[in-house]
């Protein structure tokens, strides 16, 4: 199954992964104090995956929407 991606939607997908990274790399590395190294970890990790799970399942959602009889009550 293939499946497409408009260029928006990739480089959020970038974004949300480099916010998600940079946070594991700030609560690795030992350049801060203690304090503000962890608490800019943790909210860079929390900004990667609080963005990243809704962004998937949206992508997941929309490779399936050909589907017949299923659709969208709103």
């Amino acid at each position: 199954m293939e499946r497409s991606f408009s260029l928006e939607e990739i480089i959020f997908f970038a974004g949300t992964r480099v916010a998600l990274g940079a946070g594991i790399g700030m609560l690795v590395s030992r350049g801060l104090d203690n304090n503000a190294r962890k608490s800019t970890g943790l909210a860079l990790i929390a900004v990667g995956a609080f963005t990243t799970i809704p962004f998937v399942l949206a992508m997941v959602g929309k490779s399936g929407s050909h589907r017949s009889g299923i659709k969208a009550a709103a």
